[in-house]
């Protein structure tokens, strides 16, 4: 007895692998395709700790993702889609006390104040004011994101690279899917509580690093979630994940295709994952214990 207690805790001990890496088949799919869930905030040194994660990339000959980073003409519409019209200005969505709350907290935390960046988009300046405070709390280092990695050596390699999303819905999710006036409430809100930005985010990046897709679309769907990664949020990502699953089977057909997306589009009843299973495809953990 005591040593078949003592075997159960030995196996309790021993560390489990994190469940970010999984293999698709099944259906139109052609051979095998892989889907890495991929975390913007957590470093490159992760990737040695996920078995099999560099075979089967070596065993692929496309990447797929969100948006390709180097699609130069895509990034100039993002540029240009950043500027507010010249008939909106900042000032008339608050009041004297709230633009200079906003004013002063751009200027302490990026060098900048809306004197030099009132001409953005409000949900161009929280996502600025968003990473520096990841930056300040979590010590992000963009060079070394796991989430651009592999779409740097399908570079090097002259490996195609593929984007699930049009320039059009691109703009679409960063500009226009929320009102104007409540991407001002956003902008405001997270300068008045930039705890609940690092709370969630501290909270994403550690179920990420243990594997824990599911718990993360939780943290992101609960209703009582006030940060910019909101409730709202999850409710177009799960619309999205629709039409990627969809989107994906050109490439599933073809077979041999390395998906990576951020970890918050996978996990959960509504996630990617759940999706591609609905159209057919089988989806397993590479790694499973």
């Amino acid at each position: 007895m005591k040593r078949y207690v003592y075997i159960l805790l030995l196996i309790w001990c021993i560390p489990t692998q994190a469940q970010l890496l999984y293999e698709i088949s099944g259906n139109s799919a052609k051979g095998k395709s892989y889907l890495f869930a991929t975390n913007r905030l957590c470093d490159i040194t992760l990737l040695d700790s996920v078995t099999n994660l560099f075979k089967v990339f070596g065993q692929c000959n496309k990447v797929i993702t969100e948006m390709a980073m180097q699609d130069y003409e895509a990034i100039a519409a993002l540029r240009q889609a950043a500027l507010l019209p010249d008939s909106v200005q900042l000032r008339n969505y608050y009041s004297a006390e709230e633009y200079k709350t906003i004013d002063e907290a751009l200027s302490i935390s990026i060098g900048m104040g809306l004197e030099q960046l009132g001409r953005m988009q409000p949900a161009y300046l929280t996502e600025l004011y968003r990473n520096e405070l990841i930056q300040k709390w979590i010590e992000k280092d963009e060079s070394r994101s796991i989430d651009v990695f592999f779409q740097a050596i399908a570079e090097e390699r002259g490996m195609p690279v593929y984007a699930l999303d049009e320039i059009g819905e691109t703009l679409y999710m960063l500009f226009e899917r929320e009102p104007f006036h409540w991407q001002c409430k956003e902008l405001l809100n997270i300068v008045n509580y930039p705890e609940r930005e690092i709370r969630l985010e501290k909270e994403i990046l550690q179920n990420y690093r243990n594997g824990h897709l599911n718990q993360i679309a939780y943290l992101i769907s609960m209703p009582d979630n006030l940060s910019t990664h909101s409730y709202s949020d999850y409710q177009v990502y799960a619309q999205r994940n629709q039409v990627w699953a969809k989107r994906l089977a050109q490439y599933l057909t073809e077979g041999s295709a390395f998906i990576c997306l951020d970890a918050v589009y996978l996990g959960g009843d509504k996630g990617l994952i759940a999706k591609l299973k609905e159209e057919g495809y089988r989806v397993r953990a590479v790694n499973r214990r």
